[in-house]
């Protein structure tokens, strides 16, 4: 009996696959041959995932330490440092933003390949449980058109020929030769329990896929999101944008791990089965169908014998010879009893009708139907399907490296932006409060308007310094002199700034800056601020 066939060898990574450390909870080794319904393998799987776990709490406790060393051993910045240096944030954010669209684009490929695959493995299962349900029907209708419509049309021939002993004869030996294709017929294994159990893995397989499909659909997507805003919130240095950044980036992480584990406990699973798949189906179908079956099906080898070819053989005669014994009766009795006719003619009808469905019986019991069928469903789940799950775990790796380095990153930028907001202001910067805040000048009282002089150059010798100014401005106007106890700035000349006030006239503007040091000096201190 063959061992191994050449139409189908597992590739290279599902023995890669195949030879990972397979522990228990006590961490003692177990077999690594698929046993879904083995509990130590169950754990054995269980086990692989929860490595993830540990990957995880390695990213947080990282990502807490950092964070810690970052708030208590910060190291102060320069007083004098105008602009902190931020390349090493911005790279960080650059290189991150490229992983993870890397990695959302092997994510994408990897969820495709995988769903062809399982797509691809459905669909062969789905036409394997066509092809058992149409044997089952044929077998099933062949079987009742001997019981039933055979069996009544040679009782009534029976009441009709009785006179003739030959004829009743020729009906029993006819009757022999249906017993015989009954006993054929109910001999061939009976596949409504196979095609219940394909039909209910396929139903369950196609559902299962569908929500793991969205499932990482959707974690890719949110992941491209993050991303956006992560460059988006670094972009325009925005403070909620990285709080958002924060919460939605330590879920990622999270969930990047939970998929991480998932992914590698379902490829190491799968890996075990597509090792040899065949050891596997032989030891499900042991309690329904024969070793020999199983094997002619799974390996079609010409070397098998065909177990249904003396079943078939029989029948095919036994139809010929009934056939036979129909047209001599056709031939010879119905001159002599012209009722039977009707009978004849109706064994005839179910003969034919055997005869067709034996055909097509030998056409689907042939096993090159049925091998084709698995052939398809072990590439489509060995090569793209555990070839996708690798990619998804690359995937699930590489974001939850590049989220963890992400989230390193933001706690550096809010920082930033914080030194920003009230170190990075310039110190002769007309706008900056500290330079709005002066001490209050009592000489300031003692400015006078300029427009209490003249304007002419002649008459300068003549002015005499005006009386001391006295207010006229009631208190409650007087705002800053209330809350600040300094003047208000808006009563204050401009000339000590070096510019007259806008609504000096322009030969008063000519006269202010003709102006010499001398002349200044010679009215005193007046005009000093």
């Amino acid at each position: 009996m063959a061992s191994s066939r050449q139409d189908y060898i597992a590739p290279w990574w599902t023995y890669w696959l195949h030879n990972f450390p397979h522990l228990q909870f006590n961490f003692q080794t177990v077999d690594s041959t698929f046993k879904p319904e083995d509990t130590s393998y169950q754990q054995s799987l269980i086990f692989l995932a929860c490595v993830s776990a540990v990957g995880l709490g390695l990213s947080l406790l990282v990502l807490s330490a950092y964070l810690t060393c970052l708030c208590c051993c910060r190291r102060e910045e320069d007083e004098e440092v105008k602009r902190p240096n931020t390349c090493c944030v911005t790279w960080a954010a650059v290189i991150t933003g490229l992983v993870i669209c890397s990695a959302v684009g092997v994510g994408f490929y990897g969820n495709s390949e995988t769903n062809d695959g399982i797509y691809q493995l459905t669909y062969s299962i789905y036409n394997a449980n066509h092809t058992l349900g149409s044997i089952g029907s044929l077998v099933g209708n062949s079987l009742g058109s001997m019981q039933v419509g055979l069996k009544e049309h040679l009782e009534r021939l029976d009441e009709i020929f009785s006179p003739r002993g030959d004829y009743t004869q020729t009906l029993r030996f006819m009757q022999q030769m249906a017993n015989n294709i009954i006993q054929q017929l109910t001999a061939m294994p009976d596949t409504r329990k196979v095609q219940v159990d394909l039909a209910a893995i396929a139903d369950k397989t196609s559902f299962i896929e569908y929500y793991r499909w969205l499932t990482y659909l959707l974690l890719l997507i949110l992941d491209l999101v993050i991303c956006l805003i992560a460059c988006l919130g670094l972009a325009k240095q925005s403070r909620w944008m990285l709080a958002v950044i924060m919460v939605c980036g330590v879920l990622t992480l999270i969930m990047s791990w939970a998929s991480l584990g998932a992914g590698t406990a379902t490829a190491v699973g799968t890996s075990d089965f597509c090792v040899s798949p065949d050891k596997f189906i032989v030891n499900q179908t042991k309690d329904s169908l024969s070793a020999d079956i199983v094997h002619y099906y799974l390996y079609c080898s010409q070397s098998l014998p065909n177990p249904f070819q003396q079943s078939l053989t029989i029948f095919q005669r036994s139809l010929t010879t009934m056939q036979i014994q129909v047209q001599g009766l056709l031939q010879f009795s119905v001159a002599v009893f012209p009722t039977a006719e009707k009978d004849l003619l109706g064994i005839q009808r179910v003969l034919n009708s055997s005869e067709f469905n034996l055909h097509q019986l030998t056409a689907l019991l042939d096993c090159r139907s049925l091998h084709k069928d698995y052939l398809e469903a072990l590439l489509g789940v060995c090569y793209d399907g555990v070839e996708g799950l690798l990619y998804l775990c690359l995937f699930s790796l590489l974001a939850a490296c590049a989220f963890c380095a992400l989230l390193c990153a933001v706690p550096r930028a809010w920082t930033l932006i914080a030194i920003r907001d009230y170190d990075d202001i310039d110190e002769e910067d007309p706008f900056n409060p500290s330079r709005r805040i002066t001490p209050y000048n009592p000489s300031r009282a003692q400015v006078h308007s300029f427009c209490s002089y003249s304007s002419s150059m002649g008459s300068q010798t003549s002015l005499h310094p005006p009386l001391q100014a006295t207010s006229s401005t009631p208190e409650y106007m007087n705002q800053s002199m209330l809350f600040e106890r300094n003047p208000r700035y808006e009563n204050v000349p401009l000339i000590g700034s070096g510019s007259p006030p806008p609504s000096y006239s322009p030969s008063m503007r000519t006269t202010y800056l003709s102006m010499t040091d001398a002349q200044i000096r010679h009215f005193g201190t007046d005009f000093q601020i």
